[in-house]
């Protein structure tokens, strides 16, 4: 199981790297379970995220505070917003957009709603 755990992992950690180039992936989100397939698996990995250079501060903020910092918002923002704009001007169904805008409208309140880290 732990070899699944850390196999789980470090797919994650793959998804979120390629999530800092598209913006439709998320990248903290998978940063998350990878730190919980880590604690779950490899005492060494969990370490090895949790003082990552560029994504460990933001992995203790959420596990200590639920917090994401101010920077992670603008980023999400605007890639929400690139989304959507792209689905507009690309012409897309009309119920594909209002689909679009509801979800990503509760993912935007619930990031804006964190406490920053």
């Amino acid at each position: 199981m732990r070899l699944l755990y850390a196999a789980l992992g470090l797919l994650c950690v793959g998804l979120a790297l390629v999530g800092v180039a598209l913006p439709l992936l998320p990248t903290v989100p998978f940063l998350l379970l990878a730190s919980f397939f880590f604690a779950n698996s490899s005492e060494r990995l969990h370490d090895w995220i949790l003082n990552h250079r560029l994504f460990g501060q933001m992995i203790q903020d959420w596990h200590e505070r639920g917090a994401i910092r101010p920077a992670a918002k603008k980023a999400a923002t605007f890639s929400v917003a690139a989304v959507f704009g792209l689905s507009v001007i690309l012409s897309a169904p009309s119920h594909v957009l209002i689909i679009q805008a509801i979800t990503l409208g509760a993912v935007m309140i619930f990031i804006w709603s964190r406490p920053n880290g």
